[in-house]
């Protein structure tokens, strides 16, 4: 059994690693002799589009452990992309762990169980996953809707100028495309996220 941890953040402004030494000590404390490779990501929970998850998943084998350290790290999405991505971890038999979900910490712990017990705890952390999952879901469309309100109330009392754009960072970006290197390639030469190299390459389309 491996352990495959992933560390996602939403944007390049945050740092995906930041939970790595919980993880790593979280990991200690219930199984010492497992080996686990991270893997390391700023993309969207809201989207499927998450290179670094979908490399975890192809490269793990059944029995092997996906931990994370909150359930929405792993998924804010779609009732029916959750569906999706929850059908390939079940494909790969691959176990979900998540420090924010008790009942799945005893798939790390050095104990075995009967037949009947290890199904029952199964399903009961197949259900508590799920409903983690639409509870994240709910919080992102909350903080995306309240986001929203705001900023119609500041455009209307004319305070809204809008996130300011990093011109140096564009600037590196158009270069690599320029140079011909893909979006993928040039999200991790100048280091941030695909999404901003895609608002680049957009912006200058718009302005051409």
């Amino acid at each position: 059994m491996y352990i495959r941890a992933y560390l996602r953040a939403s944007t390049e402004d945050q740092d995906a690693s930041r939970a790595k030494e919980q993880l790593d000590n979280f990991v200690a404390s219930h199984n010492k002799t497992s080996t686990t490779y991270y893997y390391v990501e700023n993309e969207s929970g809201a989207s499927l589009q998450r290179p670094e998850l979908f490399r975890l998943l192809s490269e793990s084998h059944p029995g092997d452990i996906l931990l994370v350290e909150q359930v929405d790290r792993l998924s804010r999405l779609t009732d029916g992309d959750w569906k999706k991505l929850r059908g390939i971890i079940s494909e790969k038999g691959v176990k979900v762990v998540a420090l924010d979900l008790p009942t799945s910490h005893q798939l790390l712990a050095n104990t075995t169980t009967d037949a009947f017990t290890g199904r029952m705890l199964s399903a009961i952390n197949d259900m508590l996953l799920d409903m983690l999952a639409a509870i994240a879901r709910k919080d992102y469309e909350d903080r995306r809707r309240r986001q929203a309100q705001g900023i119609e109330r500041a455009k209307d009392q004319g305070q809204y100028k809008g996130r300011p754009i990093d011109a140096d960072l564009h600037r590196r970006i158009l270069s690599c495309l320029d140079d011909g290197k893909s979006l993928r390639k040039t999200a991790d030469i100048v280091g941030c996220a695909l999404s901003t190299v895609q608002r680049a390459k957009a912006m200058k389309e718009l302005a051409a």
